[in-house]
């Protein structure tokens, strides 16, 4: 029989309040849904109320897009530091700090009455929002037993993409019938609900051993700035160029850095992110394709909106509701994709997602600038679902399968994850969209009718035309008007047709890679994986003790220390 080294100290997981409603799994899935519900809406409501934010603080262009850019850079360059302090300071506490710091955040962004204001204070909002997101996946995964931590997450999973995709309706109504200041106050009542709800049902846990752990400050500036740097390239990449100067050597010197960060955890004793975690095959892919599925909805996302408002001439209310199919797809697939995890294990969910998500980019080939619904709605379920089943699979495949102790940083890494692919989904998509429109914008301008001379004019206009907007004017004769929209929307279909064959073609490498890289469920309960969860050794910490690989991933239960259950989970030891 082949044996593993784990560490004979101990690394309990607190949990004092295990009495009451703090007992109960469920409560504490409902308490951080509403964190979770808060953040998700916020990600993309903001968008509908650019336009009325720039008009009544009269924003620049520029300053319009750090309204989104300072919320992202703060909260991907913070989100494994605020794991890690909830691993070692106690998770349900950095929930509730993140909750309070977020809705005051949420309600001074609507008091500023300055685009400077509103910046600064998004950023702040992103901080808070670091310390919230993580540790509520890393509550679950302390308070359910392993055979129900998997619908845990489905539901998880549930909330999190239906918050993102219900954001363009509420902001919408919002915006219409309110003002652009109630996007964000919105989140007062929610935060309100969810602190006070956290603060009775929530169960404190933490891992004791990190207190008296010297905190890794060289890699939390590290990580911060190397992650700042290369979303910043994204971010930028689009208006700046992606083979220009700023943009290549931001991205590039944020990867010296980050693979500086690497080199550094390897070698000291408590490192911010422990390298080990990305031994285990399931959790470094399921990373990726965490990436490459907010990639696929939030690149989409983005375009879909453009086309349905600006091409099609809804309002943002009516765009919104012609989306609910993928919500509703999305809430199915998340308990479904769970559910199936659970059975057959992520090899079979994962890539069938990503092949969902691949059908649907590919299938909108078919869009026109004057496609039936019958046309529409349809990739918008498959992406749903697609979206949904991967949601579950890769959060249980990246916090399922790290120890117990360090489920903050990895729902930590899960979120960074997340927020990196949707930034590049976005800024990498309307960059691709840009490029082809600036490429075929006068032949199709002179296809449609427009006169050559008419047609290279309009050629400055292409910014408009990639946005989905049809650079007409009321002094041009009627039939000159709609050849010029004619010809633009076609452009900008053409741009479409070039962001989702390339969408669709990385959803199938994340399948293949997905498919190819993942064990089957009995073959990832091996030795190996037992190992990836013990401690790093340290001069001080010796690993000494041989336990049976065999009794390491038995699914059964046994009290730690601090009260919490340790227990194996396709052979990861929970506790």
């Amino acid at each position: 029989m082949s044996v593993t080294a784990v560490s004979t100290a101990p690394t309990p997981v607190s949990d004092p309040h295990r009495r009451g409603v703090r007992a109960n799994p469920w409560l504490t899935l409902v308490a951080v849904a509403f964190g979770l519900f808060m953040v998700g809406l916020d990600g993309s409501v903001v968008s509908i109320a650019n336009a009325e934010i720039a008009r009544d603080l009269n924003a620049t262009t520029a300053e319009l897009q750090w309204v989104t850019n300072s919320y992202l850079l703060a909260l991907a360059a913070t989100l494994i530091l605020g794991g890690k302090l909830g691993d070692r300071f106690g998770r349900r506490t950095l929930f509730l700090v993140g909750v309070v710091g977020f809705t005051a955040a949420s309600v001074a962004i609507g008091l500023a009455g300055s685009i400077e204001g509103v910046i600064a204070f998004r950023a702040v909002q992103g901080a808070f929002g670091a310390m919230l997101m993580p540790n509520t996946l890393a509550l679950l995964r302390a308070v359910f037993p392993p055979k129900k931590f998997g619908m845990a997450v489905g539901i998880w999973a549930m909330i999190s993409s239906v918050s993102t995709a219900l954001g363009p309706i509420v902001g919408g109504l919002l915006v219409e019938h309110v003002n652009w200041e109630s996007v964000f106050y919105i989140n007062a009542p929610i935060g309100v609900i969810a602190l006070v709800f956290g603060l009775v049902v929530l169960p404190q846990s933490r891992n004791e051993a990190a207190a008296s752990e010297k905190f890794d400050v060289p890699g939390v500036v590290l990580l911060a700035f190397g992650l700042l740097a290369v979303v910043f390239g994204v971010v930028k990449g689009e208006t700046w160029g992606w083979t220009s100067a700023g943009t290549l050597g931001a991205i590039a010197g944020g990867v010296v850095v980050l693979v500086l960060f690497g080199w550094y955890e390897t070698r000291v004793a408590h490192p911010l992110l422990p390298m080990r975690l990305f031994r285990n095959p399931a959790l470094t892919i399921g990373t990726i394709v965490t990436a490459l599925n907010f990639f696929v909805l939030l690149g989409v996302i983005f375009f879909v909106m453009l086309y349905l408002q600006n091409v099609r001439g809804f309002t943002p209310v009516e765009a919104g509701v012609r989306t609910l199919p993928l919500s509703l797809a999305s809430m199915v697939a998340s308990p479904l994709g769970a559910k199936l995890t659970e059975k057959f294990g992520p090899r079979l969910t994962m890539p069938l997602g990503m092949v969902l998500q691949a059908a649907a980019a590919l299938t909108m080939l078919a869009w026109s600038a004057d496609s039936s619904y019958n046309i529409l709605w349809p990739p918008f379920v498959a992406l749903g679902l697609g979206v949904g089943m991967v949601m579950s699979a890769s959060s249980d495949a990246i916090v399922g399968n790290a120890p117990v102790q360090d489920s903050g940083v990895a729902g930590g890494l899960q979120s960074t994850s997340l927020q990196v692919g949707g930034a590049l989904g976005t800024s990498v998509l309307v960059s691709l969209i840009s490029s082809r429109v600036g490429s075929t914008l006068t032949d199709s301008l002179t296809d449609a009718g427009v006169p050559h001379s008419v047609a290279a004019r309009l050629e400055e206009a292409k910014d408009a035309v990639a946005m989905g907007v049809a650079p007409v004017s009321d002094a041009m004769p009627a039939q000159l008007r709609a050849a010029v929209a004619e010809g633009s929307h076609t452009a900008f279909m053409n741009g479409v047709h070039t962001a989702v064959l390339v969408t669709g073609i990385l959803a199938l490498v994340g399948a293949a890679l997905a498919a190819l890289g993942l064990r089957g469920r009995k073959e990832e309960k091996a030795p190996s994986l037992v190992a990836a969860s013990a401690p790093a050794a340290t001069p001080s910490q010796p690993l000494t003790t041989a336990v049976p690989t065999a009794t390491a991933s038995a699914a059964a239960e046994v009290p730690s220390s601090g009260g919490i259950p340790v227990s194996g989970h396709e052979g990861i030891q929970r506790g």
